[in-house]
């Protein structure tokens, strides 16, 4: 029984060798595989007290990572999303763009020019 748990080791890619060093090189989908793997091994029931609480511990790290992740992602999404407001804002000389400040041709919504937020 103790090679088989051995042997059911999480392998040394997105799993316990990358857990702690060179996290930044590990994205978001291998983590999440890495996750996917330790959660069938605990639901498993096969391993150890002492491998459960270490594969745990690889568990919360990897989603701690997941969550950082995210959490950079959707700023960089926000920032782009600003930058391409301000880039796509009607200009002066627009033709699609009517003189009271309101567009014609439906594509402001919430009722606020174009223009608004400069």
């Amino acid at each position: 029984m103790a090679a088989k748990r051995a042997a059911k080791k999480t392998p040394a890619g997105p799993g316990e060798a990358n857990d702690r060093s060179g996290d930044d090189e590990v994205g978001f989908d291998e983590r999440l595989d890495a996750l996917e793997t330790i959660v069938a091994e605990l639901e498993n029931g096969d391993l150890s007290l002492e491998d459960s609480i270490a594969r745990y511990t690889n568990g919360i790290d990897l989603l701690k990572g997941c969550h950082q992740l995210l959490a950079s992602h959707r700023r960089r999404v926000e920032e782009l999303t600003r930058d391409a407001e301000r880039s796509l804002a009607a200009f002066d000389e627009d033709p699609d763009f009517a003189a009271d400040g309101g567009s014609t041709g439906g594509g402001s919504t919430g009722g606020e020019s174009p223009r608004s937020g400069r």
